[in-house]
């Protein structure tokens, strides 16, 4: 009886395995990319915030050049200079005023869908042949709502996702909203599925 030899794989095919198995699973694990609109109608709000921002920065300014004056050094001047009262005071009315702000800023988030989803939407919503004449992909009246549905997510304080955007309030907007903000929502949807995260030809 002849006994069979087992044959070891070589290491190397066994290391190079390992390792594209990792990198398959890193490609694999990789998230949907998100894109976010912010939305503010407050004027002053955003104005206090700008003006609270350039005037961090003329305290800081001033206080880097007393610090040259002073002869801080070079390695302890930023230290030096974010530690003096009227640039702490500075900061605090900006951190209010940004606050503010953020209260009073609307954010919709969107996310890109995945491959079969976003082709499986453009097969929903093909051109007329009017649109189709034009070089149009989709209907340019009915994908617009489904797309930002679609791609709208929307998270509690707690983080966890819940219902967002339904496809009739997407419309709703899109026909409320002045054509420049209708067309940064569709926008910002759109981008989040066509922004290339690679980068390609270095390496």
């Amino acid at each position: 009886m002849t006994a069979t030899a087992i044959v070891e794989p070589p290491a190397a095919a066994v290391a190079r395995d390992a390792h594209w198995s990792a990198k398959m699973a890193r490609l694999k694990a990789r998230k949907l990319p998100e894109r976010s609109l912010r939305l503010c109608d407050d004027d002053e709000a955003k104005k206090n915030a700008t003006d609270a921002a350039l005037e961090l920065a003329k305290a800081r300014t001033t206080a880097r050049g007393q610090s040259i004056e002073q002869g801080i050094s070079e390695a302890d001047r930023e230290e030096w200079t974010v530690s003096q009262p009227e640039v702490v005071a500075a900061q605090l009315r900006l951190d209010a005023a940004e606050q503010v702000l953020e209260d009073a800023t609307v954010v919709l988030i969107f996310r890109a869908l995945p491959r079969p989803a976003w082709e499986q939407l453009l097969r929903d919503h093909p051109p007329t042949e009017a649109q189709a004449d034009q070089g149009m992909e989709y209907n340019v009246e009915t994908y617009p709502a489904a797309l930002i549905a679609a791609c709208h997510i929307e998270r509690d304080e707690a983080g966890d996702e819940v219902p967002g955007m339904s496809e009739q309030e997407a419309q709703e907007l899109l026909d409320a909203w002045p054509d420049s903000e209708a067309k940064a929502l569709f926008t910002c949807a759109l981008l989040v599925n066509q922004t290339l995260r690679a980068d390609l030809g270095k390496g």
